[in-house]
C-alpha cells in the first residue's frame, strides 16, 4: 500500500527547546498509525506537524519535510494552510463542538468551504451523521444543541464534521482520554469502520488500544522515534531495548 504521507529529518523546537529531533517515517494511506510514549515525549507536537497546526504557537521553529501525497507541506503558502487543515483534519482529547445545532456542526465546515449547495446540506449531513452511527440516535434532534450530547456523541460528531468537508486524513490526539471504557470500545469500533475511507493517524497512551485498531505503530521517547513498524511487531518483536522497556512496564 502506498504511503499518504512522508515524514523526512523532522526537527521542532519550542525557543531553545527541541521537541523533535530527526524524526522520519511513512504513514500508509487508508490504514490506522498509532503513536505511542510517556507524556511529554512528542508524540502530539508529532501530530501536530502533520496539518502544521504547530504554526500557531510562538516561537516554534521547524526543519524537514512533510510529504503529504508527494508536495512538502512546509513549503505552502499561509493562504493555502486552510485548504491543507480541511484536507488533513483534527480530533482533540475533549470533543469540541461548536455552540450550535447538531444540524448547523456538521453544515458549518461544507458552508464554509462552498462545497454543498443549500439544497444538498440535508443530504450530506445525513451520511456524514451515518457515517459515524450517529444518524438513528440524532435524526430526532437535528436541531438541538450539540452541547447538550453526550461525551462520546460529542467526539463521533466532531469526527462527522471531518467526513462531512471530506478530509482525507484524520489526526486524532487522545480522542478517548475522557470516554469511559464502553464508549472507548465504540470510537475504536467506529476507527476500524472509517479506515476503509480514511488515513487515521491516532496518538494514545493506552498500548492496549494501539495494538487493538492499529496496523503500524511509532514508539517515541524524548523526541525522537525509537521505533517505527508493524503494531504486532513493536509489542512482541521490539528491535530497539528502549522500546522493550516501555511496552513492558519497565520505563515511562
Amino acid at each position: 500500500m502506498s504511503a499518504k504521507i512522508e515524514v523526512e529529518l523532522l526537527n521542532l523546537w519550542y525557543g531553545d527547546f527541541q521537541a523533535l529531533i530527526d524524526v522520519g517515517f511513512e504513514i500508509r494511506e487508508k490504514a490506522i498509525t498509532a503513536l505511542i510514549g510517556s507524556s511529554g515525549c512528542g508524540k502530539s507536537t508529532l501530530l501536530r506537524c502533520l496539518n502544521r497546526m504547530n504554526d500557531l504557537i510562538e516561537d516554534v521553529r521547524i526543519t524537514g519535510s512533510v510529504r503529504i501525497d508527494g508536495a512538502d507541506i512546509y513549503r505552502m503558502r499561509k493562504a493555502e494552510l486552510p485548504r491543507l487543515r480541511k484536507k488533513v483534519g483534527m480530533v482533540f482529547q475533549r470533543p469540541n463542538p461548536f455552540p450550535l445545532s447538531v444540524y448547523k456542526n456538521i453544515a458549518f465546515g461544507p458552508r464554509v468551504h462552498h462545497q454543498a449547495r443549500k439544497a444538498d446540506l440535508d443530504i450530506l449531513v445525513e451520511e456524514s451523521l451515518r457515517a459515524v452511527d450517529l444518524w438513528d440516535e440524532l435524526k430526532d434532534r437535528l436541531g438541538e444543541s450539540a452541547l447538550h450530547l453526550s461525551l462520546e456523541q460529542k467526539q463521533r460528531l466532531c469526527i462527522a464534521r471531518l467526513v462531512a468537508v471530506k478530509s482525507e486524513v484524520l489526526l486524532m490526539d487522545e480522542p478517548c482520554s475522557a470516554l469511559d471504557p464502553v464508549a472507548t470500545l465504540k470510537i475504536e469500533e467506529l476507527m476500524r469502520h472509517l479506515r476503509s475511507e480514511f488515513t487515521i493517524v491516532i496518538v494514545t497512551h493506552n498500548m492496549q488500544q494501539a495494538a487493538r485498531v492499529s496496523e503500524e505503530t511509532g514508539f517515541m521517547l524524548l523526541g525522537e522515534l525509537v521505533e517505527f513498524g508493524k503494531t504486532p511487531d513493536i509489542f512482541t518483536r521490539p528491535r530497539d531495548k528502549r522500546t522493550e522497556d516501555y511496552i513492558t512496564g519497565r520505563y515511562g
